[in-house]
């Protein structure tokens, strides 16, 4: 069983951030300085997702953009892919984004390699792709259940 929480405590947001270094730095080669900004301490909110003993196994995080409501880094690790930690995580940031900020748009900019996952939560393409942090990405839009 997985739980994901918003993160509260600097603990959590420490494990948080540990799991996305091991994840973005150390597993895809991202620049430290591009993967860990400013908005980490400042108006970013960031959820831990936990496996059932309570071990620290994803994260992600969203905030408020001149665009809409932006998710953001969300990681899991290696050894606990494909066990619904990511759909967790998302779920619990898009149940208090809804409500939170029930007009706004909300967006992110997927991996190419994760777009089919996002397509799978409610997601569309929205343009081109592009290159961030030297990784092919598309900009995509939550589409709100009706």
């Amino acid at each position: 069983m997985i739980h994901v929480h918003r993160v509260t405590t600097q603990q959590d947001l420490l494990a948080a951030l540990a799991i996305r270094h091991t994840v973005f730095v150390l597993g895809q080669n991202v620049p430290a300085e591009l993967e860990h900004d400013s908005h980490d301490q400042t108006d970013a909110t960031h959820y831990l997702a936990r496996t059932g003993d309570g071990t620290p196994c994803g994260a992600a995080r969203w905030r408020v953009t001149e665009n809409g409501v932006k998710l953001e880094r969300f990681a899991v690790l290696a050894e606990y892919r494909n066990q619904q930690v990511g759909a967790a995580l998302l779920a619990a940031v898009l149940r208090d984004v809804a409500v939170a900020h029930s007009t706004a748009e909300v967006y992110l900019n997927a991996q190419v390699l994760a777009v089919r996952f996002y397509e799978r939560h409610g997601f569309e393409k929205v343009g081109e792709a592009f290159w961030e942090a030297g990784i092919e990405h598309y900009r995509m839009r939550w589409q709100r259940p009706e």
